[in-house]
């Protein structure tokens, strides 16, 4: 006997496997995404307290600009990895846009293996620097923070960049194989009404947007 999930497709045609590796990922996404956003907050909360105890108490924060520097590498890659699973980075779909069935997910496997390749040379390049920082005690130069921590989150972050797009090349080559098997955890182009929804239920919830449509 042969067991269906409600979309009709065998148990033995679901990658299962994958979807749970892509949730497992997706909290680590999660988790890296909200360490920039918090880290962002706090950047914004120091510049009001320095820019208050500058003007009216005369007593600057000791090495603010060192701190700015150092958590720009939380806020500028932490989250990159999310961005891609969303389709939230910016590219342009002219062409894209005309293009269906295996045609366009052959376009767009090519794509996401040409930026997985970079992303390697740039986690390998990254590390190269972390490890350089680390051996020579690299620091700031007004409070002597040392440098190593900030440049340890490039190559992490690509790092979670990386198995995201492996993930998406894999889920582009089991479309190439079959165009019309369901899409999983690879962004789609999409309308705008499409996309709106889309981003409610990743804030909110499937329930919350369930509800609204009824």
């Amino acid at each position: 006997m042969t067991m269906t999930d409600p979309g009709g497709r065998s148990v033995s045609e679901r990658p299962v496997t994958y979807i749970r590796f892509d949730g497992w990922l997706g909290h680590v996404e999660n988790a890296f995404n909200m360490f920039a956003a918090f880290s962002i907050l706090s950047l914004m909360l120091l510049a009001v307290i320095q820019v208050i105890g500058r003007l009216l108490f005369n007593i600057p924060i000791p090495g603010f600009i060192d701190i700015t520097e150092q958590a720009m590498a939380i806020f500028a890659f932490a989250g990159v990895a999310y961005c891609q699973r969303v389709g939230g980075h910016i590219r342009m779909e002219i062409v894209l846009g005309k293009l269906s069935g295996r045609t366009l997910y052959i376009c767009e496997m090519l794509g996401v293996i040409l930026v997985a390749f970079t992303v390697a040379l740039l986690i390998w390049g990254s590390l190269y620097h972390f490890d350089r920082s680390w051996a020579i005690g690299d620091s700031t130069m007004d409070i002597r923070l040392p440098t190593w921590p900030s440049k340890l989150i490039i190559p992490a972050a690509l790092g979670l960049l990386l198995l995201r797009l492996l993930m998406q090349i894999y889920g582009y080559a089991r479309l190439v194989a079959d165009p019309t098997r369901q899409p999983v955890a690879v962004p789609m182009i999409e309308g705008v009404e499409e996309h709106a929804r889309h981003e409610i239920e990743e804030a909110l919830g499937d329930d919350v947007v369930e509800g609204d449509a009824k």
